[in-house]
């Protein structure tokens, strides 16, 4: 009863940290909205959209954080963990359309820069890198990786911030106007490269396509070196979020298997990343209809 009690306090905990940074991330873009207009600078701004953007994937990640604690049901067997993928993909669609709008209003100001406010640019810089260095330590001692991937998130804010703080000292000193649409550009070349690198872990997950750092021969050739096994078949490794991996396989023993070969099997696959394996055993003289054969001794299909 102790361990379900750390276990919920654990979450509970996460899910606060989660919270309290959605809730100062978001406030702090609505700050950041007023201020790149009061000091017409369109760095703050882009930086409000890549924060708008962080917001949102708070948001979603606050939100599927309790939804992925749902036991799968009638309609979700594998439960909602997939859903934080759709979150990703919605969080990824607004932050490039906000990109893109950036650096079209950037590349105007390039060549006609603009009078910008370098004092309040200056201001609304350092109470940014308070703002989102409070979230890192909040959650920088992240236990899971949804917490971790936030905690990096708020360190990106935190490092545009000191981008843009070098930047309005710079152009309070020199009057070099021009780097304020520099940095703009920057940091949305920066959010749009992280968006793609994102959609890249995504799209393989929605194709079912064999985990990253799973070798899906490694796994087949191994199962044939067990003394029980006779054969493996029909054996499919796919994800269903970043971090749970699924497998499931028709295994050909030369004997009813026995609970020591159930034992390993289950310290192998644990040992290879697969969270949910699945596994069907036969013996070499059954017919496996999705092989349409009989197994026979001596000569596998």
């Amino acid at each position: 009863m102790a361990n379900n009690h750390n276990h919920s306090h654990s979450h509970d905990h996460e899910n606060g940290n989660i919270g309290m940074a959605f809730f100062l991330n978001f406030s702090f873009t609505i700050i950041e909205i007023i201020g790149g207009i009061l000091t017409n600078s369109i760095a703050i701004m882009s930086d409000a959209v890549h924060d708008f953007g962080d917001s949102l994937s708070l948001a979603l990640a606050w939100y599927f954080q309790k939804k992925s604690q749902k036991n799968g049901n009638n309609k979700y067997t594998y439960g909602y963990k997939r859903y934080s993928l759709v979150g990703a993909v919605i969080t990824s669609i607004v932050l490039v359309t906000g990109s893109v709008y950036i650096l079209s209003e950037a590349a105007a100001r390039l060549f006609a820069p603009q009078e910008t406010n370098a004092a309040g640019m200056l201001a609304l810089a350092i109470l940014g890198i308070a703002a989102n260095g409070i979230g890192v330590l909040k959650t920088r001692k992240a236990n899971s990786i949804n917490e971790r991937v936030v905690s990096l998130h708020l360190l990106e804010d935190v490092l545009g911030w000191a981008a843009i703080l070098v930047g309005s000292i710079v152009m309070h000193f020199t009057g070099f106007t021009i780097l304020d649409p520099i940095l703009s550009v920057g940091i949305a070349l920066f959010v749009l490269f992280n968006v793609f690198r994102n959609i890249q872990q995504i799209i393989p997950i929605f194709l079912q396509c064999t985990p990253t750092g799973i070798d899906r021969e490694h796994i087949i050739e191994k199962l044939k070196g067990i003394e029980e096994v006779y054969d493996v078949h029909d054996l499919h490794i796919w994800a269903l979020d970043e971090r749970t991996n699924v497998l499931t396989t028709h295994i050909v023993t030369k004997q009813t298997p026995s609970a020591g070969l159930k034992g390993n099997l289950r310290l192998f696959f644990e040992h290879e990343g697969i969270q949910h394996p699945t596994i069907e055993f036969e013996t070499p003289d059954e017919l496996c209809i999705f092989k349409n054969c009989v197994h026979i001794k001596n000569k596998k299909c």
